[in-house]
């Protein structure tokens, strides 16, 4: 079984490591317009559960604020995979 302290633990790993990913992410130039919009609804994605994250964190609502930080996570790692962001760091991306 998960203790509360694992899972605040988890939770404050996300967050930074989010934090991190959020700062390290570049849109990728060159993009047509259509794909430079959907970079950056990707990113706006990953900023709004980030934020969300951090919320549902201070309302000690944890379980919520790991899911929502992993989410915002996943959407950066998609947009790295789909090639519409530019990301070298294998620890933080799923490099294509």
């Amino acid at each position: 079984m998960v203790t509360d302290k694992e899972i605040i633990e988890k939770v404050e790993k996300y967050e930074k490591l989010t934090a991190r990913a959020l700062k390290e992410i570049k849109i990728k130039k060159g993009l047509s317009e259509k794909d430079k919009k959907i970079a950056e609804d990707f990113l706006s994605m990953a900023n709004n559960y980030f934020n969300d994250a951090k919320f549902f964190s201070k309302q000690k609502n944890l379980l919520t604020s790991l899911a929502a930080f992993s989410y915002a996570h996943a959407w950066l790692d998609a947009g790295v995979r789909a090639r519409l962001f530019d990301a070298t760091d294998d620890q933080l991306f799923t490099l294509p």
